[in-house]
């Protein structure tokens, strides 16, 4: 299939810069795969659109502040002027590292920008010369592996110390302090991405109160989001895009619950793309079934994919021509999507990370 089949024309307007004051005031386009068509809804009726039974599969990544702003040694930054608001923070001088993905205890993969300065030997340096970063190598992409050394405390203090939010280039202002919070799930327990699963910023507390009470069951599985998820298409072709390896982990109770459901005929409802990767990827290495354990995963879901675990999918508004919106067209199909899509945008529905959402059954 060719990347430009999955295209579509968003004002600019209707990307989301901030998110709501309340996480399930969102709007929600339930989409029915059966009967070919969709309609308006509200997050905060979920609990009711839901059947008793269902199973909500949440990813229980956290973010953590992988976007550090400092500088080479010897190089002095000097602030930049007002007439350059597209530099979202920089000074001149400055250089910035996005942490993608560990390897060791101090050795990390990440992004430089702006990179072509930066050369294997040369140190980076944050805050008060509080971290260092010796560049190491360099990979695919711009990627850099770099050596962090802390002067005191721990890596993980430091970096949450001199960290920010790395959000996404969509959202055209710097990080607050609020996004801390509010670019996270509130049940984001295990950390380790650098990205949020945005389907996820909607649930509350109340909510999750009424699904329980509804009888919807939930579990939890973790696929720490890092590059992959956002890597864009190089490729004319969608088929020839490879994805970056994320890592995922299932626990033996959310296993049991996954496959539980599934041996009663009950529905199991993925929160967000990256919990169907997850689960789609366990499930093809174990024939079918979902096993406990932990690993790597670089399954590209395109349409014509044959899925094994999931029956509903939440999920935010994504990218035109991205690997996530070619993941919702595999599963609910491409002409439907993109139909819906459309019908979204004349409707000004609230797109990307802080947008609304679409639950698709």
């Amino acid at each position: 299939m060719l990347l430009e089949e999955f295209d579509y024309t968003l004002p600019a307007e209707l990307i989301a810069q901030r998110p709501l004051a309340e996480r399930d005031a969102s709007r929600m386009l339930v989409l029915d795969r059966a009967a070919q068509r969709f309609e308006d809804g509200s997050f905060r009726d979920v609990s009711r659109i839901l059947q008793p039974g269902d199973l909500l599969v949440f990813n229980n990544t956290k973010v953590f502040p992988a976007r550090l702003l400092g500088r080479r040694r010897g190089v002095t930054a000097q602030k930049v002027g007002k007439n350059n608001p597209a530099l979202r923070g920089f000074l001149t001088g400055e250089t910035e590292l996005m942490l993608t993905q560990q390897e060791s205890e101090d050795v990390w993969q990440g992004l430089v920008h702006p990179g072509r300065k930066v050369r294997t030997g040369e140190v980076l340096v944050f805050g008060d010369d509080e971290l260092q970063a010796e560049v190491l190598g360099r990979g695919d992409y711009g990627v850099r592996r770099v050596r962090l050394r802390a002067r005191q405390g721990t890596l993980e203090e430091t970096i949450d110390r001199l960290g920010h939010v790395p959000l996404p280039p969509y959202i055209r202002r710097s990080d607050e302090p609020h996004d801390r919070t509010t670019y996270q799930t509130i049940y984001a327990k295990v950390r380790g991405a650098v990205a949020a699963p945005t389907a996820g910023f909607h649930f509350t507390e109340q909510v999750l109160r009424a699904l329980d009470a509804r009888g919807v069951e939930t579990c939890e599985i973790t696929l720490h989001v890092g590059l992959g998820t956002f890597q864009p298409v190089r490729t004319e072709r969608v088929e020839n895009h490879r994805m970056e390896a994320e890592r995922y982990e299932v626990s033996e109770t959310a296993a049991a619950a996954i496959n539980r459901a599934r041996d009663e005929r009950r529905r199991v409802i993925a929160v967000g793309t990256t919990s169907v990767r997850a689960l789609e990827h366990v499930a093809r290495q174990h024939g079918g079934r979902v096993l406990s354990g932990g690993g790597e995963t670089n399954l590209f879901i395109i349409p014509g994919f044959e899925f094994l675990v999931i029956h509903g999918l939440l999920t935010n508004f994504h990218l035109p021509q991205s690997t996530l919106l070619v993941l919702v067209s595999a599963f609910a199909g491409r002409e439907l999507v993109l139909r819906a899509y459309r019908y979204a945008v004349e409707a000004r529905y609230r797109f990307y990370s802080y947008g609304d959402c679409m639950l698709i059954l």
